[in-house]
């Protein structure tokens, strides 16, 4: 069996480069006598060129996995605020947003708060512990309120994830400074 195997390899490598003779070679040439005078003869001489290998890239179309995400619409209970204040109401939807990766995060409203003409949305994100992999994923909560038309400030309490869509809101590391931004406002709603 080594030996069929040897014979294998021996014709695979000789079946795989292109050799060219270049010399013929020569047995010694011995005179025999008493004295023994022997010319040294040599060994053939073969060029040998092995198979040219390039290397590159090309475009192909190929079938690759995807992971799609689907927002479906689904019946959940979602808090209702109905703030009594002078002018018109109008109910709309108060929805922060937040786009992370590495981890799965929470993003909860826990108060708003009210002052002279603007809503002060206070929430939090917190990081859990299951891995997203390198997808990226966007995470939100909402609360319905029947209110005026006021300006909304959304303020977050937590680690701002290094996202551009993050940019639309304020985040603060902690509640006092909350505090000292949302000054003289009055809690309307509270988680």
């Amino acid at each position: 069996m080594k030996k069929l195997v040897i014979v294998f390899c021996a014709a695979a490598v000789l079946a795989s480069c292109k050799v060219e003779k270049e010399k013929s070679g020569e047995l010694p040439d011995v005179d025999v006598d008493m004295d023994v005078d022997a010319d040294a003869g040599s060994l053939p001489e073969f060029d040998v060129d092995w198979a040219e290998v390039n290397v590159g890239t090309t475009t192909k179309m190929v079938k690759v996995p995807k992971i799609v995400v689907v927002m479906e619409e689904e019946e959940v209970e979602v808090p209702v605020i109905d703030v009594d204040m002078p002018g018109d109401k109008m109910e709309r939807t108060l929805m922060v947003e937040a786009e992370v990766s590495g981890n799965e995060h929470a993003i909860d409203i826990q108060e708003i708060r009210a002052n002279n003409n603007k809503l002060y949305v206070i929430s939090t994100i917190e990081e859990m512990e299951t891995s997203l992999g390198d997808k990226t994923l966007r995470i939100q909560d909402q609360v319905e309120l029947n209110a005026p038309d006021l300006d909304v400030k959304h303020i977050i309490v937590g680690t701002k994830a290094d996202r551009v869509f993050n940019n639309n809101y304020t985040y603060v590391s902690n509640m006092g400074d909350v505090d000292a931004m949302t000054e003289n406002a009055k809690v309307i709603y509270k988680k």
